[in-house]
């Protein structure tokens, strides 16, 4: 989208975005997602993204969410541990190396910078 625009975030309709195998620690989340807007030098991407309940690892780019709905338990190697659910906004940044306890199925809007 090059236009200004607006996305009813609970019920975009997603794409399956599978994981790779060496970040699933436990259970069979799957994620799903949908890009809606990237800089023309692709550093720089908003976007949807969903997860089922699992646990998963993942090394984090600068990021700020906000859920909409479900809950997560998101562990900072080195760092705070973060309880999120819907409403609540969180900033991950570059390099974070995190694991994602996934309680009710995760649903976010991102803003994230590469």
């Amino acid at each position: 989208m090059t236009h200004s625009f607006a996305v009813h975030v609970p019920d975009a309709e997603l794409a399956p975005e599978p994981l790779d195998p060496g970040q699933i620690v436990s259970g069979t989340p799957e994620v799903t997602g949908k890009v809606l807007w990237e800089s023309a030098d692709s550093r720089q991407v908003r976007g949807i993204w969903q997860i089922t309940p699992g646990v998963v690892t993942d090394t984090e780019a600068d990021e700020l969410f906000v859920v909409v709905s479900g809950s997560a338990t998101v562990e900072v190697e080195g760092g705070p541990t973060l309880e999120v659910g819907p409403g609540d906004m969180a900033v991950l940044r570059a390099g974070d190396r995190t694991t994602w306890t996934v309680h009710e199925t995760l649903r976010k809007a991102y803003a994230i910078t590469l």
